[in-house]
């Protein structure tokens, strides 16, 4: 038998891939700071390195912002029959279209705010509250060489760029594969950064640990999920499996199964029931900015790629799923309520609040409305587009405060420390009064024009006993909230009272630009509200 080969001028050219830079800008910016906060942390001198790493972090997140309106303003409007605004770039991996692109904003909001938190160091004494070297032992002799240096983790500020990236990644993904690289490139220094506490190190570490462990055990659940969805369409892009969905074209057990190990992957991230578990430890053990960071970037990101998978790809086969995410939501929301009440760490509550927002979310989420092209009616994805961005601001604020109550030992989180602080700080109770309210749903707040949308786009979509359940639940969430307000304002304090620390211009910008967002969003939410509706349905 002769066999012959092609030669070199037989095979077809290899063309190269046509990526629409100018639409992934905002990436590319935030993927080339964080690149070249690596470079600074090789060779940068340390005396100086802290600032610079910081603000390099801060103007490329306003770069990446500035550049992400123009991108927003300039979609064109792609189908008038679903008001879809956008298209599909790096040859189909993504989908820069306007709900991700209005996921864009808000994540590099969220991460702007807590860019500034990573950099406050006025609380430990002129020191950031990151551990000066992560490889010391606690309580060893290298950390207190460290610490008698003042030798500060600078690497914190590219890590979490990093994630940044992956999080803008996650969002807008178009082919499975894509999205599980942006679910690493978001997780992974999540991880790192749950660890790097200054205080309380055992605990970071235990927290951070946690969250690797089981996110990774979820990883697999999503990647599982991926190679019986490829099984099923024979394809990871989400239009063809839409394709492959709405004509059932393979086993109805391994489209069964493939929904269920994805619905895993991302119920997870997102911190629903009965995948939650991880969230109170790590929200409790991680360095505060970080679990500001992560309440709102992660959620943000998670729940729009939950939204794009399960919209675009398993649109077909809502029925099928549906009834799941029902009972996940009412568990979610209740469990969230419930478990809050009887929290005495202001982390631990704030964790299982956060656990409830998850529950509401999904209340929105499983109506699937998507309107009509001439509707003004609030839907699915635009409700929780306004959602997460008042939690997401409220969240951050929130944390703002506990990084301030403050005792010998560093921060002060057992509720039983915050009783008085009305009296200590007016100011500072009231804001954290305001993010309580919000959460709650009380009128002129953001959080009750956030609850409002995504009930109104549950009706819509016929789930009014849905609707009845949340509004229930709501009232319930309302007592713990409530009782930190009057533990604060109505309640004699403990011996000399919580200590406030007095906070530099970092974070008070924070407290400030989250205490007018949530005002702001709950009496003039017009604006907004239109943007996300002007974001249209997902692109495919």
């Amino acid at each position: 038998m002769i066999t012959t080969f092609a030669s070199a001028t037989d095979l077809p050219p290899i063309s190269a891939p046509d990526i629409e830079y100018s639409l992934l800008a905002p990436v590319f910016i935030i993927a080339g700071v964080a690149v070249l906060g690596v470079i600074v942390e090789a060779f940068w001198p340390r005396s100086s390195r802290f600032v610079v790493q910081a603000g390099l972090a801060v103007v490329g997140i306003i770069a990446a912002f500035a550049d992400t309106i123009w991108v927003f303003t300039d979609l064109d409007e792609l189908d008038g029959s679903r008001l879809a605004r956008g298209q599909v770039a790096a040859e189909g991996a993504l989908a820069v279209d306007g709900p991700g692109v209005f996921a864009w904003g808000i994540l590099l909001i969220f991460g702007l705010l807590s860019m500034l938190l990573f950099a406050e160091r006025r609380l430990e004494g002129g020191l950031s509250g990151f551990t000066g070297r992560a490889a010391d032992a606690p309580g060893s002799a290298s950390e207190a060489e460290a610490i008698k240096h003042r030798v500060e983790h600078t690497e914190v500020f590219p890590l979490a760029l990093f994630a940044l990236v992956g999080m803008m990644l996650f969002a807008t993904s178009n082919d499975l594969l894509t999205m599980f690289v942006a679910l690493e490139v978001l997780s992974l220094p999540l991880y790192l950064l749950c660890g790097l506490a200054r205080r309380r190190r055992l605990m970071s570490q235990e927290a951070a640990l946690k969250y690797f462990l089981l996110g990774a055990f979820s990883s697999v659940f999503f990647l599982y999920g991926i190679a019986l969805t490829y099984g099923y369409a024979g394809s990871f892009r989400l239009s063809d499996i839409d394709v492959a969905v709405t004509n059932r074209t393979g086993g109805e057990n391994m489209l069964l199964a493939a929904t269920a190990l994805m619905a895993v992957g991302l119920l997870f991230k997102i911190g629903a029931v009965p995948f939650h578990t991880w969230t109170p430890d790590v929200y409790q053990g991680a360095p505060t900015p970080v679990t500001a960071f992560m309440a709102a970037g992660t959620k943000a990101a998670a729940f729009l790629a939950l939204l794009r998978v399960f919209f675009v790809a398993f649109g077909g086969s809502s029925w099928d799923w549906r009834p799941i995410i029902v009972a996940v939501a009412i568990i979610t929301m209740f469990l969230g309520a419930v478990v809050s009440i009887s929290q005495t760490d202001v982390k631990r509550m704030l964790a299982y609040s956060s656990i409830a927002h998850a529950g509401f979310l999904l209340v929105g989420f499983v109506g699937v409305y998507a309107g009509a092209k001439d509707s003004s009616r609030i839907t699915s994805t635009s409700s929780i587009l306004f959602y997460l961005t008042v939690y997401g601001v409220s969240s951050i604020g929130a944390f703002a405060v506990v990084t301030l109550v403050r005792d010998s030992g560093g921060e002060t989180t057992h509720l039983s420390k915050w009783a008085g602080l009305g009296k200590k700080s007016p100011v500072l109770a009231g804001s954290f009064a305001l993010f309580m309210l919000s959460f709650a749903g009380i009128p002129l707040t953001g959080g009750f024009i956030g609850k409002w949308t995504v009930f109104s786009a549950a009706w819509s979509g016929g789930f009014w006993w849905l609707v009845v359940i949340g509004v229930l639940v709501s009232a319930l969430a309302a007592y713990f909230y409530v009782r930190v307000i009057v533990l604060m304002f109505f309640t004699d304090p403990v011996g000399e009272g919580p200590t406030v620390a007095v906070p530099s211009v970092l974070t008070t910008v924070v407290l400030a630009v989250a205490v007018i967002a949530t005002l702001g969003l709950g009496i003039i939410p017009g604006p907004l509200l239109d943007l996300a509706q002007h974001a249209g349905a997902f692109v495919r």
